[in-house]
């Protein structure tokens, strides 16, 4: 990974993330599939100027979709949940 903005692709902002980032100071992120914690901790850090303590990753399979007649497949996706250190935070809007 050359850039830490490639690593990094967007927030993801539903009802149980909000909830995680209010109580347990967490943040949910979808990133780069090639992407290992180590290199995605780098990134929050360095992108958003806060200490991680821990990061877990899951992989999200594609499920099949069907519309009309015609069968595909959704995107595969990479989701990290990044815990912060006490005192640090992201402002998301």
């Amino acid at each position: 990974m050359k850039n830490y903005r490639d690593i990094i692709k967007a927030p993801i902002i539903t009802e149980k993330s909000a909830n995680l980032a209010q109580n347990l100071n967490t943040i949910t992120f979808s990133v780069d599939p090639k992407a290992n914690k180590t290199q995605i901790k780098q990134a929050v850090e360095k992108i958003f100027n806060v200490k991680v303590e821990s990061v877990n990753t899951i992989n999200v399979k594609p499920r099949k979709r069907r519309v009309g007649r015609y069968v595909g497949k959704t995107n595969k996706v990479k989701k990290a949940i990044v815990k912060l250190s006490e005192g640090s935070s992201i402002e998301l809007n």
